[in-house]
C-alpha cells in the first residue's frame, strides 16, 4: 500500500521509529485510506479532484509544510486542475468566483483559526451556493490535512530526537 505519510516522514527501515510504526500499522493504513477518500473519492460531488488538490496544497502551503505542498502540488497535476483551481493553491483569492471565494475563505479558517468558527461561517457557504453535502466534503478535506500535516510533523520530531 503506498502510504504518503511515511514517505513524507522518511522512516529508515529497521529503525526505532519505523519499528513503533509497524506497531501501529492499521492507525496508518487508515490515515492512507482516508488520504484517498478526501483527495479521490469515488463521488467528489461539487468538490473535482482538482479543487480538493488545490485546497489541500493551500492548507499544506499556510501550514508551512513544504513536503506536504509539494504531495499536493503532484496531486493537482494527476488531477488535471484548471488555472482557476491551480489559483486556490497560491493564496491569492483575486478574481475568483463567489463560491470559490467562499470555500477558500472557510477552508483558511478552519485549517489556521477553527476557535473561532461559527455556524454562521457555515451559514456563509450555504450563501455562496454551497451545498450542504459540499459543506461536509470541504470540512473532511481540511480536518484530514490538518491531521495529515500534524502527524508527519510529530514523526519528524520523533525521528529527529531518536
Amino acid at each position: 500500500m503506498n502510504d504518503v505519510v511515511l514517505e513524507l516522514v522518511g522512516i529508515e527501515p529497521g529503525s526505532p521509529l519505523a519499528a513503533a510504526v509497524a506497531k501501529r500499522a492499521d492507525i496508518f493504513e487508515l490515515t492512507q485510506t482516508t488520504h484517498d477518500a478526501a483527495i479521490t473519492p469515488g463521488d467528489p460531488g461539487g468538490l473535482p479532484y482538482g479543487m480538493r488538490a488545490a485546497l489541500a496544497c493551500r492548507i499544506a502551503r499556510l501550514a508551512e509544510n513544504a513536503d506536504i505542498e509539494r504531495h499536493f502540488r503532484a496531486v493537482l497535476d494527476r488531477a488535471g486542475a484548471s488555472e482557476a483551481e491551480r489559483r486556490v493553491a497560491e493564496l491569492d483569492l483575486s478574481g475568483e468566483d463567489r463560491r470559490t471565494r467562499a470555500l477558500i475563505r472557510h477552508a483558511d479558517l478552519i485549517a489556521c483559526d477553527p476557535k473561532s468558527a461559527t455556524g454562521s461561517d457555515i451559514g456563509l457557504l450555504g450563501e455562496a451556493g454551497v451545498s450542504d453535502p459540499d459543506i461536509v466534503r470541504l470540512s473532511e478535506l481540511v480536518a484530514f490535512v490538518t491531521y495529515q500535516i500534524r502527524v508527519v510533523v510529530g514523526l519528524k520530531l520523533m525521528r529527529a530526537a531518536s
